[in-house]
């Protein structure tokens, strides 16, 4: 049995070698325990509820980049909450306060390596704070791993558990995940169903041929082969472009 020091109280906590977590018994804090020593167990609330996942999910499956026919081809739709684990470093460097923020749980999504941590929404995880329902995932890297890397020196180190809805669909037989920020609602995603652009190459292709034949008949068939030329091609324009638009709507 080994003991440490509780940071919110100073009551002596004791642990078995190889916990990762201690509950005080006075204050009810929950401490955080790697090779680096303790540090506060903090987590975040959800200040997004289902149905604001649900429009940010929708709102990014409508934007330019993605499938037009994502939603509708959409199968097997989840949603689910989850915390996610990160590190909190606060560093002084050359006398001003810094905040690092890295991941303590292996994740191939790049974006969950500069989660943004605000201050006022950390909570200290003690009896007061309530986790029901979402999935808490547990660390597998160790703080000590990026020690080495931080400038400065330490101010505070702590185990940060951060609020992501997991949305997990099926389209056209393959699985695909995106994650979705709990407090802030920023998106991210490592693989989408991407929007074709072969209609478009296309569309400019054959605009620059048609411009170009016209251009030609224009300067062959007439004495002012400048100004036939743009009177050939100015009707066109206005084709083009309202082809190019039914193709964005369909495509």
């Amino acid at each position: 049995m080994a003991e440490i020091k509780c940071d919110k109280c100073g009551a002596q906590i004791k642990f078995e070698p190889g916990d990762r977590f201690a509950r005080c018994k006075y204050c009810d804090t929950q401490v955080f325990i790697d090779r680096s020593g303790a540090g506060f167990f903090y987590i975040m609330p959800y200040l997004i509820d289902r149905s604001g996942a649900e429009g940010i999910f929708n709102g990014w499956a409508r934007s330019s980049k993605v499938s037009k026919k994502l939603l509708p081809g959409i199968r097997n739709l989840t949603y689910k909450q989850q915390y996610f684990p990160v590190y909190m470093f606060k560093r002084d460097v050359s006398g001003e306060e810094k905040l690092y923020v890295q991941p303590a749980r292996s994740t191939t999504l790049p974006g969950l390596h500069s989660l943004k941590v605000l201050a006022g929404d950390l909570k200290i995880f003690d009896k007061s704070y309530k986790v029901e329902g979402p999935d808490v995932l547990v660390p597998d890297i160790d703080m000590t791993a990026y020690l080495p890397f931080l400038p400065g020196t330490a101010k505070e180190q702590a185990l940060v558990y951060f609020p992501l809805w997991d949305v997990e669909y099926e389209y056209d037989g393959k699985k695909y995940v995106t994650i979705i920020d709990g407090s802030s609602g920023e998106v991210f995603v490592s693989d989408y169903p991407v929007r074709s652009s072969a209609p478009f190459i296309l569309i400019t292709i054959g605009a620059f041929i048609l411009f170009f034949l016209e251009s030609l008949a224009g300067f062959f068939l007439f004495k002012n082969g400048l100004c036939c030329s743009s009177v050939l091609i100015l009707p066109t324009i206005p084709a083009v472009i309202l082809l190019a638009n039914r193709t964005l709507r369909r495509f």
